[in-house]
């Protein structure tokens, strides 16, 4: 079984109880990652912690290096990711300080960021009609009803850019569209992690109704209050997850790069094979 990565998300930048803790710098042909990894032991299980903004949030989204996130993870031996995410909610059932699971994303980060570890000479093109691993959606909606909490499993995640809220008419122009939830950082992570075929979900934290909802609108202070209260929860359902996590993948994840690969072996470029090598060595 390879080892499990936790991303935390705004409100979740440790995971206290993770046991023979070592803190690990990793390097990658993408540059740093956020921050040092925390590994060591949970529910019995190899787990890998990343602080998706680094300590004390001090990263924008846009800022994020998800390849070298990604490429870390990898790196460390991980086969599966949590990724544990604030998010505004879309429709009246999905209310504050309830989780989601979601089923699917759409991007309107406009590719401000970097979301493939392809190009330079190699192009490939995964499928990605499911961005998530259903097998790890599972474990984690079993984990929510388990910790007690209100978990919504399926839903659409629109990943928008950020750093400021939505316009109220571009909350109601989503909404029209039947988007579940809104967030600023999974679509990249999904899209990174099934290119480097490792299992991904996520657990979002719903934090507001975003500002379509005539109640209030989105400030701050609402999601800081917000997201403390989900906090201590989604590290249980976290928990609950890991040790509910069967020890072999059964899914489809780990073959993702199976014929995805275009370009002529004898074709790409010896520096790009070196820089890849961890994500398609076993394919070249």
């Amino acid at each position: 079984m390879g080892k499990i990565g936790v991303i935390g998300g705004s409100g979740v930048y440790n995971i206290d109880e993770i046991k023979n803790r070592r803190e690990e710098k990793v390097t990658t042909p993408f540059g740093d990652p956020s921050d040092s990894f925390i590994s060591g032991e949970l529910e019995g299980k190899v787990v890998v912690f990343l602080p998706r903004h680094g300590t004390g949030h001090k990263i924008l989204p846009s800022e994020l290096n998800y390849r070298a996130n990604i490429y870390g993870m990898k790196k460390l031996g991980v086969d599966r990711i949590i990724s544990v995410a604030a998010v505004g909610s879309l429709k009246e059932g999905l209310k504050p300080l309830d989780m989601v699971i979601p089923d699917q994303f759409i991007d309107r980060t406009n590719q401000a960021r970097k979301t493939t570890f392809f190009g330079e000479g190699v192009a490939a093109h995964i499928a990605f009609s499911d961005p998530v691993c259903g097998e790890l959606s599972g474990a984690l909606f079993t984990a929510g009803k388990k910790a007690g909490v209100t978990v919504h499993k399926g839903g659409t995640y629109i990943n928008m850019e950020g750093p400021a809220f939505s316009t109220r008419a571009e909350s109601l122009l989503y909404r029209s569209w039947g988007i579940d939830i809104i967030g600023m950082t999974n679509m990249p992570e999904a899209r990174l992690a099934r290119e480097a075929e490792i299992c991904y979900a996520t657990l979002a934290m719903v934090t507001d109704y975003d500002c379509w909802h005539v109640s209030e609108d989105v400030t701050i202070e609402m999601i800081v209050r917000n997201l403390m209260k989900n906090s201590e929860a989604a590290k249980t359902t976290v928990k609950n997850a890991i040790q509910g996590i069967p020890v072999k993948r059964s899914c489809s994840c780990g073959s993702s790069l199976k014929d995805a690969i275009i370009t002529s072996k004898d074709m790409i470029p010896a520096e790009t094979r070196k820089k890849l090598d961890l994500i398609i060595g076993k394919y070249i």
